[in-house]
């Protein structure tokens, strides 16, 4: 029997099936009853599976990042689809293959790896081009971006997203040096390499992706800056010579300014222009990357639109099927 996929699921089908619990919370509603809500996922999408008067003691031994197999039925409930669940249990390891539930890259993640070393390797700055060997001779780095993603369930959310994401903001960029001639694209280049890269420790990604401890307290923008100051001093030593301090400054500025705006999370705005060039073209990869996701993933497919995203105040058009 072929599996019931999350982008397969249908308004008042009957559902037994295993997903990954991508997240677990005890609510309670009006009346004061507590009820458990979970997020059950697979490589296709994600869908809040709900189950009515329970207290901890019965889905204790249930936690997220466990493989789950639940029972219930598809219900739809403004305009969205949810599961009504009648039975959670832990998931018996003969009943999971890994590969089902964690959504992965569509390119080839040894090639993109490759890529990204051809265009850094090649910047024409010397000091960066030194600097970038720090980091792409680190095997934990390295090892990280094989398996990443860019954000737990916007953009880029699979593993190896970090890398595509980094990816397509360099050959972007790369597009873009004759229309832009007083930007310096070699940190430009530089910049886009490191503004996500501290999400290798903010984040955790083996089996369902989460904040880590250090990603909750700290956040990648600092953690990126301390990659940055680390790759630095190994530089100095490997190289002998000191690293200099104008592009340490430009480098850890494009780092904390990229969200843009004080509201989206940057301590500092763009205020250089290789910094306001970093935060456009990230936001550009990262909101396509969201609507397409979006659209894909969306389980409703009678319908020609997704359903409310609360997150961007907007449902998205997903085309009619003439």
């Amino acid at each position: 029997m072929s599996r019931m996929f999350v982008n397969s699921l249908q308004d008042g089908e009957t559902v037994d099936e295993v997903y990954l619990l991508a997240d677990r919370q005890l609510r309670a509603n009006r009346n004061g009853d507590t009820y458990f809500l979970g997020q059950l996922r697979d490589r296709t999408g994600q869908i809040s599976g709900l189950l009515w008067n329970v207290n901890e003691s019965i889905v204790s031994h249930i936690n997220t990042g466990d493989y789950v197999r639940v029972k219930g039925k598809i219900q739809l409930f403004q305009g969205n689809l949810q599961m009504i669940l009648t039975r959670i249990d832990l998931a018996t390891d003969e009943s999971v293959n890994s590969e089902d539930f964690i959504p992965q890259s569509n390119s080839d993640v040894l090639a993109q790896l490759e890529r990204l070393r051809e265009i850094l390797l090649d910047l024409s700055d010397s000091d960066l081009s030194e600097l970038m060997q720090s980091f792409l001779s680190d095997d934990e780095i390295i090892e990280g971006l094989k398996t990443a993603p860019a954000g737990i369930r916007l953009h880029h959310a699979y593993h190896g997203g970090l890398l595509d994401h980094i990816v397509n903001l360099c050959e972007t960029a790369s597009r873009l040096t004759d229309l832009y001639p007083n930007v310096d694209f070699n940190l430009l280049l530089a910049g886009i390499f490191l503004h996500d890269l501290g999400k290798i420790r903010e984040l955790s990604y083996d089996t369902s992706f989460q904040y880590t401890d250090e990603g909750q307290l700290i956040g990648h923008l600092i953690i990126g800056i301390e990659m940055l100051d680390d790759k630095i001093r190994e530089t100095e030593d490997r190289t002998n010579q000191d690293f200099p301090k104008e592009k340490a400054l430009r480098l850890k500025h494009m780092i904390v300014s990229h969200h843009g705006a004080y509201e989206f999370g940057s301590p500092k705005l763009p205020m250089t222009p290789e910094a306001i060039a970093l935060h456009h073209l990230d936001n550009l990869d990262a909101k396509t990357n969201e609507f397409q996701s979006l659209i894909e993933s969306d389980p409703n497919a009678a319908s020609h639109w997704t359903p409310y995203q609360p997150n961007m105040q907007r449902k998205l058009y997903k085309g009619s099927a003439e």
